[in-house]
């Protein structure tokens, strides 16, 4: 394909989200089933485009004076692709593949575009004007810049699995894809952000992938799970285990060593965590499906961890899933904070004297973070606040409650929130 189909390709899967309220990834793989000549750079192109105009669709629509997708496409070729102008109208005017001649004021405003700096904050920010207050309550005067943050392309994040392997040895085995060392966590590698242009290599061809050397995995939910602290020898339950991203991290902290059950209230997001545990090399895992009648039932008050990634607005991981900051509604805040409150009032059951929780979302919100925790301890007896993290390498990400808020922008991870409450004995 050349630049006008795949510049029309990306407008009409932005048009079958926004009109059809699609997911993206639906809306993608429907028009790769339909575009069957696409190769994989092309592909490549089009996710690359869409992707990147959902992250930044309000600060390009005010760069470009136009809301229309279109325009926000053609703001994204030109403000982050870096595309000259007279590229731009080349593919936007070539027949019959292209989305159309420019206009005098598209070509006006990629020459000329609005300054961003005079824009409000959500525009800046790229988030909804309605998440401006809660912005502002995380963040102050700098929410803006964590917006911006939110919606740059992410890093691909890896987690070296103890179990089977080691960070040196499988560094070398990913040399291929330019992986480096993350200096925040020892267990941790990071590969750049992909280029759309281009089709990079999968980490899954890797051979050592299948052996269970590591697994792909945000820096800041790998260092969530590592907030759980000291849990060899342990008795530890993942409350909400989802498809065991989290589990497998403890998992392989825990060195084979105690037991780790695994539950969800969605036996579905369960179905892998065993394969994936048995690629890892997991033998200390019990998973507690809710197909089964009370399958929680004896571990009440036996627990040394109750690790909770709760169920969230997903606010935090905006830079991997853009499509979502635009369907979040005031509505859908408030299921979640139930939620919340009720996974948490669950997971204090669990918790025996000595023991502690560790609350996760992975959500800059303070209403799903330390709003849900005040609450929490505000109706319970028996659980106190300590901090999220001792390691001096993170102790500059946390709050002045003792909480642990990360950001792309601080801390270089997806937005997340860790809260440890102890019950003391």
């Amino acid at each position: 394909m050349r630049d006008a189909g795949r510049l029309a390709a990306a407008i009409d899967v932005l048009t079958q989200i926004d009109e059809r309220h699609r997911p993206v990834r639906m809306a993608l793989k429907n028009w790769g089933e339909a575009a069957r000549y696409a190769g994989s750079k092309d592909r490549a192109f089009v996710s690359g485009l869409v992707l990147d105009v959902l992250r930044r669709r309000r600060s390009l629509s005010w760069r470009m004076g136009d809301e229309s997708l279109r325009a926000a496409a053609l703001g994204a070729l030109r403000f982050v692709w870096d595309w000259p102008s007279e590229r731009i109208a080349e593919a936007a005017g070539e027949e019959p593949h292209g989305p159309g001649a420019l206009s005098d004021a598209e070509r006006t405003a990629l020459e000329s575009p609005r300054d961003l700096a005079e824009a409000f904050a959500p525009v800046r920010g790229d988030y909804p004007d309605w998440l401006d207050d809660s912005m502002a309550r995380a963040f102050g005067e700098a929410r803006a810049e964590e917006g911006a943050g939110l919606s740059e392309r992410a890093p691909v994040d890896l987690r070296v699995n103890l179990l089977k392997s080691d960070p040196e040895r499988t560094l070398k085995a990913l040399s291929s894809l330019l992986a480096e060392p993350v200096e925040l966590l020892s267990t941790a590698l990071r590969m750049p952000a992909l280029d759309p242009m281009t089709r990079s290599g999968a980490v899954e061809t890797i051979p050592q992938f299948s052996k269970g050397w590591f697994e792909v995995q945000d820096l800041g939910s790998q260092i969530a799970a590592a907030s759980a602290g000291e849990v060899k020898g342990k008795q530890v339950l993942d409350l909400c285990a989802g498809g065991g991203g989290k589990t497998l991290a403890l998992a392989s902290a825990m060195g084979n060593s105690g037991q780790i059950y695994a539950y969800d209230s969605d036996a579905r997001r369960l179905a892998d965590t065993i394969r994936r545990g048995d690629r890892a090399g997991v033998r200390n895992l019990q998973v507690r499906s809710p197909v089964n009648p009370e399958p929680l039932k004896g571990l009440e008050g036996k627990m040394d961890v109750v690790f909770i990634d709760a169920p969230c607005t997903g606010t935090g991981s905006w830079r991997r899933h853009p499509d979502t900051k635009w369907r979040l509604t005031p509505d859908t805040l408030d299921k979640r904070m139930a939620d919340q409150d009720a996974v948490l009032d669950a997971g204090g059951t669990y918790v025996k004297p000595g023991g502690r929780m560790v609350y996760v979302t992975c959500s800059v919100l303070p209403q799903e973070d330390e709003d849900r925790v005040a609450a929490f301890l505000a109706r319970t007896e028996g659980f106190v606040a300590a901090p999220a993290t001792t390691d001096p390498k993170l102790t500059p990400y946390l709050t002045a409650d003792g909480f642990l808020r990360l950001s792309p922008r601080t801390s270089g991870t997806d937005g997340f929130f860790v809260a440890v409450l102890e019950k003391p004995r």
